[in-house]
């Protein structure tokens, strides 16, 4: 079971890899990575500017704490000019104090100024560094581009051409039809024209058959006449009908 379970969640796991590799952009991917530094870069900004304030109030502190001393001495000065030695001896207890603390402060600002130091070399490290991937990026944004467009330019070439061939196909099936339908009207337009032929041998029968007709009646005249029978013998037409 525990290999079945371990090979179940590397498949798992290779699905989800395939669909964030369909999914994700390069171009936003880079953006987002650059984003990123930009905001490391901040921090380190603002990182730099707190440990500057902080510096900026240590030292301000061990200002005031200078001029404290300063004023000690004077009081004790002072207090030693008027006889007063014991007075004298607390001033300059106190003067020692501050200034036990001034150069407590001093160390302070010491380190404070390392960090600054420290934090302003990696400001300048990290942002030669984000100018170089700005400039990476941008390349290979460009060039992801480039190729995005070189591949929708071949899919639409690889379309046109899917295209073209159903054209073609129903081009040609146009032209099939096409000629289809005029060897159907050639068809058509002989067959009237056979039609119309019968009609003109019927017709040339039928003068045939009237034109024998009238040789045979003709003959007919011939015969009698050369029986003897002359013109002015054969009885007129009309008489012919009266008698009958």
């Amino acid at each position: 079971m525990p290999g079945l379970q371990g090979r179940f969640n590397t498949i798992v796991k290779a699905k989800i890899s395939s669909v964030l590799d369909r999914a994700e952009d390069p171009a936003e991917t880079l953006d987002y990575s650059y984003e990123k530094q930009m905001e490391l870069l901040q921090n380190v900004k603002s990182g730099i500017a707190d440990v500057v304030t902080s510096k900026k109030r240590l030292q301000m502190q061990e200002g005031t704490l200078r001029e404290q001393a300063a004023k000690l001495d004077g009081q004790a000065r002072q207090a030693l000019a008027a006889g007063n030695e014991d007075l004298s001896r607390v001033a300059l207890q106190r003067k020692q104090a501050i200034e036990g603390e001034v150069g407590s402060l001093d160390q302070q600002v010491a380190e404070l100024e390392k960090q600054q130091q420290q934090l302003t070399d990696n400001e300048q490290k990290l942002h030669v560094k984000l100018e170089a991937f700005r400039t990476q990026k941008e390349v290979i944004k460009a060039q992801y581009s480039a190729a995005d467009a070189q591949v929708q330019i071949s899919e639409a070439a690889t379309g046109v051409g899917e295209q073209m061939a159903d054209v073609g196909l129903a081009m040609q099936r146009a032209m099939d039809k096409t000629e289809n339908m005029k060897a159907r009207a050639d068809a058509v337009g002989e067959l009237e024209q056979a039609g119309s032929g019968e009609d003109d041998i019927d017709h040339q029968l039928e003068q045939v058959t009237s034109a024998s007709e009238v040789d045979a009646e003709l003959a007919k005249m011939k015969a009698e006449l050369g029986s003897g029978a002359t013109p002015q013998q054969l009885p007129p037409a009309g008489e012919n009908e009266a008698g009958s």
